[in-house]
């Protein structure tokens, strides 16, 4: 199977930034449509962010203006930038493919922390 390997977690300020990274082995990232979820304390996991193929993307208004997802498929990642981070931000996030993630990807996220 295709390892998607995920990086760019941390510990951050409130109104600090950090960017997420996740790589592929194999080509699944350039051929389909990516979605950066995240799932909070307590709270289902939710879709943050999905990017088409062709780099088409849409943000929860959570997260609007503040988040940005991009990819690079010739380099089959995806990445997540996000700025003006706030508390409630923090939570596990994840990439995965958009609209039908593969389950064996939820074992790869990377925590995200936010200080007040």
């Amino acid at each position: 199977q295709v390892q998607l390997v995920e990086s760019g977690g941390g510990l951050v300020q409130a109104g600090g930034s950090l960017r997420r990274s996740c790589a592929a082995s194999g080509s699944i990232v350039s051929s389909n449509a990516m979605g950066g979820y995240r799932q909070a304390p307590g709270k289902q996991r939710e879709l943050v962010a999905p990017i088409t193929n062709t780099g088409n993307t849409n943000y929860a208004d959570s997260v609007k203006g503040r988040f940005t997802i991009s990819r690079d498929n010739a380099k089959n990642t995806v990445y997540l930038q996000m700025n003006s981070l706030k508390p409630e931000d923090t939570a596990v996030y994840y990439c995965n493919l958009f609209p039908n993630p593969i389950r064996a990807y939820w074992d790869q996220g990377t925590q995200v922390t936010v200080s007040s």
